[in-house]
């Protein structure tokens, strides 16, 4: 008898604070993470689609989306769609999902329909061992539903002088999480983003946050780097843009951080 499979880690990419790298994080991330051997669902939750657009899913193809499968109940494998990197697939967004929050204002468990999903996709067992969620960069009704679907929040920070001021934030919104939707969500970890080593301010973000958070800061560093800027444009991850810039090398380095953690983890759970 085959083993069972293992449910997908679900973790939610978030930050409130705007322009830190969450979807390049996403789409970086988990294309890094299928170079490796892992498989990935990707989920835009972003009505600006930009992770969709950054993975080369054109508008005009995304038939079924994020906004279908929370509004009108259809499944996560009608919306998975594969990309150009083989083991990473994506649940695209586009602008209808700048509704939702009226749509289902008055809707049954509105805060728990991607999770209702992404559970009910386990249980035809799943393909995936990862799903990152791609969050919008404010706290509304997508940000709540990824973070009561999610088992933990992996938050990119932007190495620049308000960066733990939008953290704070980000801690008050988990906690609230915590209390009202999801009990068991946890920080995965923080990532430092668009570090400049020649920048003094970068290093001093980067000193003061690991002071404050300790080993919940991973060892890996994403630079500014122009490739990765460049590479959305082209619909294409910064890895298969270019693998050998020093952007690509980054995110290579936290996928394989982010697996041997999770392996400790499972490891310590068991």
């Amino acid at each position: 008898m085959p083993a069972q499979r293992k449910p997908a880690r679900v973790l939610a990419i978030s930050n409130q604070k705007g322009g830190v790298g969450k979807t390049t994080t996403a789409i970086n991330l988990g294309t890094a993470l299928a170079a490796i051997g892992e498989k990935v669902l990707i989920v835009d939750m972003d009505p600006q689609g930009n992770a969709s657009t950054g993975l080369g899913v054109p508008r005009e193809t995304r038939r079924v989306t994020i906004y279908d499968v929370v509004v009108d109940g259809r499944s996560i494998q009608d919306a998975a769609v594969e990309t150009l990197v083989p083991g990473l697939a994506i649940v695209p967004a586009d602008a209808d999902m700048s509704g939702v929050e009226i749509e289902l204002s008055q809707a049954d468990r509105r805060s728990y329909r991607l999770r209702d999903a992404l559970r009910a996709h386990d249980l035809g067992m799943t393909p995936y061992d990862y799903v990152l969620i791609d969050c919008p960069p404010s706290l509304n009704l997508l940000t709540l539903n990824a973070m009561a679907a999610a088992d933990a929040v992996l938050v990119p920070l932007q190495c620049e002088f308000f960066a733990l001021e939008g953290l704070s934030q980000l801690m008050r919104t988990v906690d609230m999480v915590r209390q009202s939707l999801n009990p068991g969500l946890e920080i995965q970890g923080l990532v430092l983003t668009m570090y400049d080593r020649r920048s003094s301010l970068s290093g001093q973000v980067a000193n003061d946050v690991r002071a404050h958070f300790g080993d919940k800061v991973y060892d890996s560093v994403i630079p500014r780097n122009v490739r990765v800027a460049e590479a959305p444009s082209f619909g294409k991850p910064a890895l298969i843009y270019d693998l050998k810039c020093t952007g690509s090398q980054a995110y290579l380095k936290l996928a394989r951080e982010l697996v041997q953690r999770e392996r400790k983890r499972l490891k310590h759970a068991a």
